[in-house]
Formats: structure tokens, C-alpha cells, sequence
């Protein structure tokens, strides 16, 4: 597996993070099993293993927990904060006083007395991103946190985040995590570059975008998505027809190439000079073995070229995709009126 540096931070983390959203009641019920995939993944060379308090109400941080248990110096351990925790209002966001709360939480359910990567889930528009930083920098000057980051920053969250750490003395966001894949191309724009202007490291999630590009016969049949996530799969939309037409000129490409789709997903995603790792997600041993099997795909100009013929490059398919991101600016009536 190979290896790049995390964002100036000189941790070295492996090309794969594993993703742990899918262990507990959100995935793998099963501890044990996912403990073993775990493992598994640790035992091929992966060292970076990213979470979140959220996933399965805190479920996923216990297994990741047993799971680097004897180990703990071997893994970069990266967890979130920042979405809802209950219905409470202040048990989320990034105040001050949840950010000290959360991370204790977080640390006794991992079982451990630092967190390698913190990172904030989503940017909250009710709590001043300086008291964020501030807070977040205690927790380093305290030893409990060695880095901290964002996720799904937009370009003008990201710079206005390394101003104010800049201007007011606080440490700084080291990473991002943005949604990346063939299908789902628009932080090409600006938010990778951004992000490799800052010199920040990128964690990349939703490669097989939701299983559109895991190979399957059918991707809309037997998702996991229910709810607002249903959208990502409704052929009624347009932007869900054009990703049902690329993904069959990707398996032809990737058939012609002597890939498995998920390989060429994957591999695509690690092409990208602004990132650092790709998370996968996967739910069962057999997901996490056939992910694995491709860790080492290097594409070429060519095949790079005709994917690029397929979906051009900044281009987002479908905009209803990753439901949870911020709403378009123009379409917001928040912009226009109250």
C-alpha cells in the first residue's frame, strides 16, 4: 500500500482510508465481523481509519475502538464532530462548549487518549468559525487532538478557515473531505485547488458514488439509501438518467481496460494530484476485499482521457447527489429573501 503525507502534518497515511460509517446500525450490525474487516484492512497496509461520533449514534467509534485496541500506535485515527448527536440543539454544530464535550465523548468510545485527525463535519453557519478554531486549538495544545479539519467546506469556507487561523493565532484546518468520483466532479472547480494552495492533505469519501460504480447489474436496485437519498437513484431525474448512461459507457471502458468498475473508480479518484486518500466504505468482508485487490491500479493518460470524454471534468451529473451538502446559492431563497 502506498503511502503520502497527510497535509503538511508528516504523518504518513496509506493511498486507502478505511471509511467506518457502515460499522454498527448504520451497515454491519455484526462487532465482531467488523472488528475482523478491520484488521483485515490494517493487515494490508492500511493505516488510516476515519470515523465519525454520528455513525450509528456513536456505534462505529466503539468497534473502531476494540478494533486498533493493542494497535493504537500502528493507525492514524481520524473522527468527527459537528452533525446532530440526538435532538438536543446544542449537542452539535461548532461551538465552544459541544467541541469540548464531543471530543471527550468521542475518546472514551474509542478507547484512546488522542484523536490523530479531527475533523469538523460539516461548517456551521450559527457559531463563529473563530470560536471554532479557538476551541479546536485548545484541544491540540492539550494533547487530545494532533490535527484538525473540515469537511465539506465549500472554497470560501476553506480560505476564510486558514485566515482567521492565521490572523488570530489558531491552529489551522490540516485537511478536507470532500464527496469524489468519476461521477461527482465538481471540487475539481475549486475546492481541490484551494485546498492545494493551503497545502492541505485531501480525504476523498463516496467513490463508487453510493454504489452507482460498484459494478452491480442494476446500481439502483437494493441501495441502502431511503429518504432524501432515494433522489440519488431516481431515473425520473434527469441528472439520474445521465449517470445511469455514463456508468454504461464506464463498465464498457473499464471491461475494455481489464478493470473491475470499482478499480477504475477508485484508481480515477487517486489520480488526482490535490489527494491524499480515498475513503471506502464497505459494509461486508467481501466489499472490503475486492476494494483492496485494486489498491495498486495506476491509470493511464488514455484510459484518464476517455473518462474524461465520458463526464468532463468539474462536472457534477446529478446536483442532487450527496443530498446533505449545501443547497446552490441560486436556488436558495434564503440569498433573496427572508
Amino acid at each position: 500500500m502506498k503511502r503520502r503525507i497527510l497535509g503538511g502534518t508528516g504523518l504518513s497515511v496509506s493511498e486507502y482510508a478505511l471509511g467506518a460509517m457502515m460499522f454498527g446500525a448504520m451497515g454491519n450490525t455484526d462487532h465482531d465481523e467488523s472488528v475482523r474487516m478491520i484488521h483485515t484492512a490494517l493487515d494490508a497496509g492500511v493505516n488510516l481509519i476515519d470515523t465519525a461520533d454520528v455513525y450509528s449514534g456513536g456505534e462505529s467509534e466503539v468497534i473502531v475502538g476494540k478494533a486498533i485496541k493493542g494497535r493504537r500506535d500502528d493507525v492514524v485515527l481520524a473522527t468527527k464532530f459537528g452533525l446532530p448527536m440526538g435532538d438536543h440543539p446544542d449537542r452539535r454544530g461548532g461551538s465552544a462548549r459541544w467541541i469540548h464535550r464531543a471530543v471527550e465523548d468521542s475518546l472514551r468510545r474509542l478507547d484512546t487518549d488522542h484523536i490523530d485527525l479531527y475533523q469538523m463535519h460539516r461548517p456551521d453557519p450559527d457559531t463563529d468559525i473563530d470560536e471554532t478554531l479557538a476551541a479546536l486549538s485548545d484541544l491540540v495544545r492539550a494533547g487530545k487532538v494532533r490535527a484538525i479539519g473540515g469537511s465539506f467546506f465549500s472554497p470560501d469556507e476553506i480560505v476564510e478557515a486558514q485566515w482567521v487561523a492565521e490572523r488570530r493565532g489558531h491552529h489551522r484546518f490540516r485537511t478536507e473531505q470532500p464527496p469524489y468520483s468519476i461521477l461527482t466532479r465538481g471540487v475539481e472547480n475549486r475546492v481541490l485547488p484551494t485546498a492545494q494552495r493551503y497545502g492541505m492533505g485531501v480525504l476523498t469519501f463516496g467513490p463508487l458514488n453510493s454504489g452507482w460504480l460498484s459494478g452491480r447489474a442494476d446500481p439502483t436496485a437494493g441501495h441502502r439509501n431511503a429518504g432524501l437519498g432515494a433522489q440519488m437513484f431516481d431515473l425520473s431525474r434527469s441528472g439520474v438518467r445521465a449517470k445511469a448512461e455514463a456508468v454504461r459507457k464506464l463498465t464498457a471502458l473499464a471491461a475494455e481496460a481489464g478493470l473491475p468498475l470499482p478499480h477504475l473508480a477508485t484508481a480515477f479518484v487517486r489520480a488526482h494530484p490535490a489527494v491524499t486518500a480515498v475513503l471506502i466504505g464497505p459494509r461486508r468482508p467481501e466489499h472490503l476485499a475486492d476494494l483492496l485487490a485494486g489498491a495498486d491500479v495506476v491509470l493511464g493518460d488514455d484510459i484518464l482521457d476517455r473518462i474524461d470524454d465520458i463526464v468532463p471534468p468539474g462536472a457534477d451529473l446529478h446536483h442532487g447527489d450527496f443530498y446533505i451538502s449545501p443547497t446552490p446559492p441560486i436556488t436558495d431563497k434564503r440569498l433573496r429573501r427572508r
